[in-house]
């Protein structure tokens, strides 16, 4: 999906299963996509889980709404979600939506947005299932917005003397969530074959987007890498034109792969 920075977007959060400490990843994440109109966060906030956000709402003007929960065992916060994002929806105020959350039971919501025209963006952890992620028109996962921690800080001593620098230690963003294998070469390799012109090659701009509703999580971030090119120069079985548009030195980037018969 293109980010579209104009998008108006409701941001709902499921406070009880996606963790705060990367907060402000995800809404700049976010903004890559578009304008945060609404920002609302759900949680029995009587219950000292979910006192790690309390702090966290007021930096980033996240609006808390309290949903008591009436039976031992169910979140409750589920079912206000949904009736806000009705609500959202039939007041025409947006363009889509952003689900933070891990919990699948936001599938059907993410494909009634969708059968009313709106984007749907995805975030939230690893352990998602497959049945929400694919709902989303986009899904994101958290482990690759957490702040990389290979720079190094600063740590304070005395008033005569300056500042000791301490190496970070290793993080899980470091570590690639998924690893580059045939079953990506596949991916990458079949829809070259579904735009290619005569001669092979496929615009990459369409090809990202083609292999986005394919696979709603594909990130070139899930495998280590910044952007989607690095990822595919570092396969090795593809080719890449960079072709000149004479607009400003802007080159549009087309691929295909190696060994066509």
């Amino acid at each position: 999906m293109d980010a579209i920075t104009d998008l108006r977007l409701a941001v709902l959060i499921d406070a009880d299963n996606v963790p705060y400490a990367n907060i402000k990843e995800m809404l700049e994440e976010i903004t890559k996509y578009g304008t945060p109109t609404f920002k609302r966060i759900y949680a029995d906030w009587t219950k000292p889980t979910v006192s790690g956000w309390k702090k966290v709402l007021l930096e980033n003007a996240i609006t808390p709404v309290q949903q008591y929960s009436y039976t031992s065992g169910k979140n409750s916060s589920d079912s206000a979600m949904i009736i806000d994002a009705m609500d959202i929806l039939y007041s025409g105020k947006v363009d889509g939506f952003c689900i933070v959350s891990s919990d699948s039971d936001f599938t059907r919501l993410a494909i009634r947005l969708r059968e009313a025209g709106m984007k749907v963006i995805g975030i939230g952890e690893k352990k998602t299932l497959k049945p929400f992620i694919t709902a989303c028109d986009k899904f994101i996962y958290i482990e690759i917005l957490a702040s990389e921690q290979d720079e190094e800080e600063e740590e304070p001593r005395s008033e005569n003397l300056p500042p000791r620098p301490v190496k970070k230690r290793e993080t899980k963003a470091n570590v690639p969530l998924s690893k580059v294998d045939m079953g990506l070469f596949r991916l990458l390799n079949d829809s070259i074959a579904d735009l290619a012109d005569e001669n092979g090659w496929a615009f990459l701009g369409d090809l990202g987007n083609l292999i986005l509703k394919k696979k709603p999580d594909f990130d070139a971030r899930n495998y280590g890498y910044s952007k989607m090119l690095p990822l595919i120069k570092s396969m090795n079985k593809f080719e890449i034109d960079a072709r000149e548009t004479g607009k400003n030195n802007i080159k549009h980037v087309y691929v295909r792969a190696k060994n066509r018969r």
